[in-house]
């Protein structure tokens, strides 16, 4: 008789067979993974700017204090219903003139935004210069953008502020405990550095515009209040929109702050070279 070529293994003596997992056991594995899968679906799904809404939600989410992301996702796709010349959109106006008061600097820069989409829209023009005197350098430099759709080039000095890199000063004496390294790209509102005050307190050092960190004072330096911690370059979104107006509003004395996206910087897309240069003859046209 040949024998086996493929004989079962020899069970040891004692040792009972491995159980194999129950039903029970399977179904639960496999919710778990299917779940893991799903999550960030959900989470995806949930802060999707994308993600059309009822006029239900829509007015829900304008009013959605408690989620400051739901009354941004509303007012972009107003944004987008107004670009549309969907006349429907009109009864939220109230509403985009109420959120350029909203405590949430977020929402405020994205109403800034929509606002500039609909020059007929009643008080939209003078809640725009309002914001022109905003906290925030973001929603300055969007407010006057904005205005300048409704022929008011009275937000220049802040169009202008957007192409400088922004400067941040320490509120208080101490020392840095962390920081980021030069050359990193920052959002707006992310952390830069980490500031000790003399009174042991850890100040969070956070950039006001999108952008990338141009020097930042390394960890373990001692700084006096107002000192310089970082400077940060701005991001060429903004920039291209400002050059983008000020071919529109810009005057002579703005040329310094136009003049170096012409040259050949890293970072610095094409594009904004060559709108930095058609920025600079249409002033110098107007400024012969």
């Amino acid at each position: 008789m040949a024998a086996n070529p493929n004989p079962a293994p020899p069970v040891e003596a004692g040792r009972p067979p491995k159980p194999g997992m129950s039903r029970a056991q399977k179904l639960l594995f496999f919710l778990t993974a299917w779940l893991i899968c799903l999550m960030p679906f959900l989470f995806w799904w949930n802060t999707w700017f994308g993600r059309k809404l009822s006029d239900q939600q829509l007015s829900e989410y304008l009013h959605d204090t408690k989620k400051p992301r739901h009354i941004q996702q509303a007012l972009v796709q107003v944004g987008e219903r107004i670009t549309r010349h969907d006349a429907a959109v009109r009864q939220w106006y109230p509403e985009l003139v109420r959120l350029a008061s909203d405590p949430v600097e977020e929402v405020r820069n994205t109403d800034a935004w929509v606002m500039g989409q609909e020059t007929a829209g009643p008080g939209f023009h003078e809640a725009l210069l309002k914001l022109l005197a905003d906290p925030s350098l973001m929603v300055r430099g969007n407010a006057a953008l904005s205005l300048v759709r409704f022929g008011d080039a009275a937000g220049r000095p802040q169009i202008v502020a957007l192409l400088e890199p922004a400067r941040i000063i320490a509120p208080e004496a101490g020392h840095i405990v962390d920081s980021d390294r030069p050359g990193t790209a920052i959002g707006q509102r992310g952390l830069i550095a980490k500031l000790e005050s003399a009174s042991g307190k850890t100040i969070e050092v956070r950039s006001p515009i999108p952008g990338r960190i141009q020097s930042v004072a390394g960890t373990g330096a001692n700084l006096a209040a107002g000192a310089e911690i970082a400077v940060i370059d701005p991001d060429t979104v903004p920039v291209w929109e400002a050059l983008r107006a000020l071919y529109l509003v810009g005057q002579a004395e703005d040329l310094p702050a136009v003049v170096p996206y012409e040259r050949d910087l890293p970072d610095i897309s094409n594009d904004v070279r060559q709108q930095a240069r058609e920025t600079e003859k249409a002033i110098r046209e107007r400024n012969p």
